[in-house]
């Protein structure tokens, strides 16, 4: 794992301070080396720092390139499959210096060109030079588990893992997007394509971009709406059960493949119990796992974790941390996450990243069982709403909706259900999908806005709702979420936390294989009984006793309203203050003083408040003039 750079400048060349300090910026992504190629005839510069997982030699230094310096690689990532793909390319002829998976990947494109992508089985952020053909290639895996961002303005490209990189470039122009900015504060994440800066982009998963004569062009090469378009399966369930078993044992074992100690990050949950009950079932090491817990039961996974830990026999390590631990990471949050981004969860997963960096440089995540597996609370309540609501007598619904309004007409989760039940009467499972999961709605967000932009970008909400519409509404919430939330938010979050704590993070739950039957797996063997997971609790039940797998879902969260309520509202009140709202000028310091006002009286959600107090903070570190 590591973080990659790079700029092309046809006309004035490429600096090499100017690539050293973008290369930097990036340092705990990859503290074991680093490397800087330069073309100077045709003005490209790659920068790369390097986590060394496979083959820890100098022999996997990067950039690298092929035997006559004529293709050069930064490559940020792991191509699980990279032993069977290196004995497809002796066969060829081709011959290998290291044992690294960057030195296959090179040799694959060298043999097969940019199709090569296809062959590979991992997740990857690279950029491929090209000087036969004058050509730059950025590519990002299926998912997007490795992220990519770009930036093109007059005759420059810049490139890197995170937006910091490029923003140590001094062409680069923090000139502010504002029309994300409805987006951030409905999701607390701003969608690909989009970042917060303009002319920034951050490269679509399942993406690869070639660049020359100074033109970009996107091409798709995966999506997994493909394969919710082929159709349900048509097997039965213990044809199915024991198919995406022999599918999970795979994709999870590939997760293990490195030369440097690995271990699971433990929740407690469905999906990282399995990952774990798979793994130790098929290993006879004892597979190291971590979880850490709050001292509040309501917030408080641990204790789980612990139990499903000793039942399989892990090397297991938790950790429980204070309230002050997590109060005093909360300012450093905005050196992490170099763009706007709201999910407080971040705060526990890059404790834990910590944590698990003590013993281990590769943990597994097990994200994406929610997305596939219809995990989520929303989609069987939208989905009901969806059928049953349409068929409600419209006074009925305004009876529903007066009273709604009469017990409290600023209450936000009576306006969102007062806007689902709305959309519902439309038949609009696109909007009441959105408004589920909006913590600003609409109208809210044109208050507290100093400038509405008059339109956004499209995003991945309406193009997958679009190509699915045929699809059931289950299905169609679950695509776009994977394509959406898991994405920009969960991925997001993952990635950045684990990197700052210089580990890689790897996620077997997204090996594109098991997407695609998974995808395909009938909604019926998916929520059943009552029962979200199905198919997966029905495997996990093999391997750890049912009173611990069969419980209420908790998430990962923290107690942010007891907190900005207490510990931390000076902070709040310092960042939300009148006089840096408006040297900010982006949100109307009266609204958000009433905000305030109605949080502590328990009217306006606790989100809202974070997500304007998160993008102040951002502000504040990426943008103090």
């Amino acid at each position: 794992m590591c973080g990659i750079v790079g700029y092309c400048n046809y006309k004035c060349g490429v600096d090499y301070s100017t690539l050293i300090s973008m290369r930097d910026s990036l340092t705990y992504r990859g503290p074991d080396d680093a490397g800087v190629y330069i073309d100077e005839d045709n003005g490209v510069g790659l920068g790369h720092r390097r986590l060394s997982i496979l083959d820890l030699s100098s022999l996997g230094h990067q950039p690298m390139s092929n035997s006559d310096g004529s293709i050069w690689i930064t490559y940020n990532g792991e191509v699980y499959n990279y032993k069977e793909i290196r004995e497809q390319l002796v066969i060829k002829g081709h011959s290998f210096k290291s044992n690294t998976d960057t030195e296959v990947v090179l040799k694959a494109y060298e043999e097969w060109g940019i199709e090569c992508v296809h062959k590979f089985v991992g997740m990857f952020a690279l950029a491929i030079w090209d000087k036969k053909i004058k050509r730059l290639y950025l590519l990002r895996d299926r998912a997007g588990v490795k992220p990519l961002f770009y930036y093109q303005n007059d005759n420059i490209l810049l490139f890197g893992s995170e937006l910091k990189a490029l923003m140590a470039h001094p062409d680069f122009k923090r000139d502010i997007n504002h029309s994300v900015m409805p987006f951030y504060l409905r999701y607390g994440y701003i969608p690909t394509s989009q970042t917060i800066f303009d002319n920034t982009y951050k490269l679509p998963p399942g993406h690869y971009l070639s660049f020359e004569n100074n033109t970009i062009k996107e091409t798709k090469y995966w999506d997994i709406v493909d394969s919710y378009l082929e159709g349900p399966l048509h097997k039965n369930q213990d044809t199915i059960t024991e198919e995406l078993e022999m599918l999970m044992t795979e994709a999870f074992n590939y997760r293990l493949i490195s030369d440097v100690p690995t271990g699971i990050f433990l929740s407690g949950g469905i999906d990282s119990s399995i990952v774990t009950a798979l793994l130790q079932k098929n290993t006879n090491t004892q597979l190291k796992t971590f979880t850490i817990g709050f001292n509040e039961n309501k917030f408080n996974e641990a204790k789980w974790a612990k139990k499903i830990a000793n039942h399989l026999e892990t090397d297991h390590t938790e950790y429980y941390f204070s309230v002050d631990e997590c109060i005093d990471l909360i300012p450093e949050m905005p050196s992490i996450y170099d763009e706007p981004f709201a999910d407080n969860s971040a705060i526990p997963t890059y404790l834990l990243s910590k944590l698990a960096g003590k013993d281990v440089k590769v943990v597994l995540s097990a994200d994406g069982g929610d997305e596939l597996f219809c995990g989520y609370d929303r989609y069987k309540s939208i989905s009901s709403l969806y059928s049953l609501l349409p068929h409600i007598p419209e006074c009925l619904r305004n009876t529903i909706i007066f009273t709604l309004n009469k017990i409290n007409p600023n209450k936000d989760k009576h306006k969102k259900w007062i806007n689902i039940i709305n959309e519902s009467g439309k038949k609009n499972l696109l909007n009441m999908h959105k408004f589920k999961i909006n913590k600003w709605l609409p109208d809210d967000i044109e208050n507290v806005l100093c400038r509405m932009p008059e339109y956004g970008p499209k995003t991945y909400f309406e193009d997958t709702f679009s190509k699915l519409q045929g699809s059931s509404p289950i299905d169609q919430m679950m695509a776009t979420d994977f394509k959406t939330f898991l994405l920009d938010d969960i991925l997001a979050k993952v990635d950045r936390a684990s990197m700052h704590a210089s580990i890689e993070a790897r996620e077997p739950f997204l090996d594109h294989r098991l997407v695609e039957y998974s995808a395909r797996i009938p909604l019926s063997l998916k929520h059943k009984n009552r029962s979200s997971k199905y198919i997966l609790k029905q495997i996990l039940y093999k391997h750890v006793p049912r009173n611990l797998v069969d419980r209420p879902k908790q998430g990962f969260v923290i107690p942010l309203s007891k907190w900005l309520k207490g510990s931390l509202n000076p902070l709040m009140m310092d960042y939300l203050s009148e006089d840096r709202l408006k040297r900010g000028g982006i949100f109307q310091p009266k609204v958000v003083k009433q905000c305030i006002k109605d949080f502590h009286d328990g009217i306006l959600n606790v989100h809202k408040l974070w997500f304007i107090l998160s993008f102040e903070m951002w502000r504040e570190k990426w943008l103090p003039s």
